[in-house]
């Protein structure tokens, strides 16, 4: 990938609610490309009782691939480039031969678009032939053209009608010295084809067509190049005029078509991978299944639950390895329990194929082996023990879930005949589970669109801030330069009393959380924001909060109007330039706490109602 976070406040934070962190994932794979796309296929030869591994590593590059499209665009973290440079990642060959992709949305997009215009303009409006029969020639050079053509094309169709013709095979004729018009024959019907001509030249021969000659007609058709062919050609009658228009159109019609078919590129791997519908395994990879659906299906959903139900319809059986890493006690010991990346856990896992060693330790269970197979084709794309590659990432995780199931006792050759490893029963516990957030451990249950907290988290990576409750936070912005965390408390603590505050937490610089010990000091404090903010007597000045305050840049909300913020597809460097930029910047909140106050009121009456209404 060519980043990770657009922001630094898009960063997982702990005070984060899993629909945050949903819209930070989502906000990672939209605004960064992949660059590099690894899978590795394994299947269980019985024979050998090993697995055998096809690695495949393809360079993917986001072309125009189709006339008249928007141009793609994508950030760029420099950290992760000099990442990908430290790796050896080649960077020219990415570009120069980079595979192409649509997703299905902008196929299905740029097929509806051709055949809009296909189908609602006529066919003068689609070949241009209206704006040039009114192209004006207002240069002398024009003139002079325009009469030479005109002259020449009626000697063309007096020859062409005093000898006739009948032959249907195709003639080419030189009709001037210069080889600029021959005459061929398309479709049955005797035309002239153009060539040598510059662009204002063809406009010029398309208004002298269309206004001196109604039994010729002017059409692009596609050329066996890649400019298009500009043809002259001869019709017996309107009808037949007509005729040949809708042809061409339909012609062209099936081009366009033909051409954005061929854009699909890359998506061809994405789409085989769906349609087998068999088990597909990634280590950490909810950000990798969501750069797949962003890429190759079509814009993320706006929520978890939408693209939970939409994710499933397409890869049905979705394993992570670190959830099967974290599970196992065996794994847990072999594995440092902060550290499970792809390359520390490939190592220890699979010391047999990483080192060569023979023994991997797991419980005097033996082994499974894999054997790589790579063909001519593919053997200068791979690259055997090369780190971060993706094409060897994904065959380590391959050979890692190989070991993991082998510790589970499956036995491999039952499923050669059933149809595969989804359906396993001692996997069902962790098919379609996936970290939204391995530092929280946070969990997405992709089959029920639910989100936990894994409970057998590694201790040292659970949250410092201990019963997070998200009623009690307020998102403060704007601060003063240079203000701390401990000052901002201590003002805090000063107004509202010792206990008031459970913790306060950087976003960035210009924002931070404060969590309140009870959920009803975020009304107050919202109100007493609001009423220092109006005044400036000398009581408002020495008001200890005062100090954390910046006059009207300070800004102060409850934790619902973070997720609008994060939901927003700007990505500002700073929080408080991303809350103006989104249009939060005037609500300071007291009408916030004034809304929850009508709302209380009104359920308060609403209660007394039904009390006298049961009685």
């Amino acid at each position: 990938m060519t980043g990770v976070t657009s922001a630094p406040w898009r960063e997982s934070f702990d005070f984060d609610r899993c629909d945050i962190r949903y819209l930070k994932v989502k906000d990672s794979a939209e605004k960064f490309a992949v660059v590099q796309f690894g899978v590795c296929p394994f299947r269980w030869d019985s024979n050998k009782q090993s697995f055998i591994a096809h690695p495949h590593n393809f360079y993917i590059f986001p072309r125009q691939e189709i006339p008249g499209s928007q141009s793609y665009e994508f950030l760029c973290q420099t950290a992760s480039l000099d990442f990908l440079a430290k790796y050896q990642f080649d960077f020219n060959v990415c570009i120069r031969e980079g595979i192409s992709y649509l997703s299905r949305s902008q196929e299905e997009e740029a097929l509806e678009r051709i055949s809009s215009i296909y189908m609602a303009e006529s066919s003068d409006s689609v070949f241009g032939l209206r704006e040039d029969a009114e192209f004006p020639l207002v240069r002398m050079a024009d003139v002079l053209f325009a009469e030479r053509m005109k002259n020449t094309i009626m000697e063309w169709r007096a020859s062409l009608l005093s000898k006739g013709s009948s032959n249907s095979e195709t003639k080419q004729i030189s009709t001037d010295p210069n080889q600029r018009f021959q005459m061929v024959f398309f479709k049955t019907r005797p035309a002239l084809a153009l060539s040598g001509f510059t662009s204002r030249q063809l406009r010029v021969i398309k208004a002298v067509t269309r206004k001196h000659f109604k039994d010729l007609a002017y059409i692009r058709v596609a050329g066996e190049a890649t400019s298009p062919q500009q043809l002259i050609v001869y019709t017996d009658s309107n009808d037949d005029r007509d005729l040949l228009m809708k042809e061409v159109k339909d012609g062209l019609h099936k081009e366009a078509e033909i051409k954005v078919k061929s854009a699909v590129g890359f998506r061809h791997v994405i789409d085989l991978l769906s349609s087998e519908r068999k088990l597909i395994v990634g280590h950490n990879c909810f950000l990798d299944m969501a750069h797949i659906y962003s890429k190759f299906i079509g814009p993320v959903p706006l929520t978890a639950e939408d693209y939970v139900s939409s994710i499933q319809k397409y890869f049905p059986f979705i394993i992570d390895t670190k959830i099967l890493l974290n599970a196992s006690g065996v794994f847990q010991k072999m594995v440092n329990k902060s550290n499970t990346s792809l390359t520390r856990a490939f190592v220890s896992i699979c010391p047999q194929i990483a080192l060569g060693v023979k023994n991997s330790g797991l419980a005097d269970r033996p082994c499974v082996e894999v054997e790589v197979q790579v063909d001519e084709k593919r053997s200068s794309n791979w690259n055997s023990g090369a780190k971060h590659e993706a094409g060897y990432d994904a065959f380590m995780t391959g050979c890692i879930f190989a070991q993991a199931c082998n510790h589970l006792g499956i036995d491999f050759s039952l499923h050669v005949l059933a149809g595969g490893l989804a359906k396993e029963t001692k996997l069902q516990n962790y098919i379609n589970r996936l970290y939204l957030s391995w530092v929280s451990g946070d969990i997405i249950d992709l089959s029920i669109g639910k989100c936990t907290t894994d409970s057998s988290a590694s201790s040292n990576l659970k949250s410092r801030y201990q019963e997070i409750s998200f009623p009690s936070i307020i998102l403060l912005w704007g601060l003063p330069a240079k203000l701390k965390a401990r000052e901002i408390r201590a003002c805090i603590l000063q107004a509202f009393g010792p206990t008031s505050v459970s913790s306060v937490y950087h976003l960035d610089e210009s924002a931070v959380f404060i969590q309140f010990s009870k959920p009803e000091l975020v009304s107050k404090f919202l109100e007493m924001k609001e009423t220092l903010s109006r005044k400036s007597d000398p009581i408002s000045v020495l008001h200890p909060l005062s100090n954390i305050l910046n006059g009207e840049y300070t800004h102060a909300a409850t934790y619902d109007v973070y997720q609008q913020i994060c939901s927003s597809s700007i990505s500002k460097k700073l929080f408080a330039d991303q809350a103006e930029a989104v249009g939060i910047k005037h609500k300071t909140m007291s009408s916030w706490a004034e809304q929850g106050k009508k709302e209380t009121r009104y359920l308060t009456k609403k209660t007394k109602l039904e009390c006298l209404m049961r009685k």
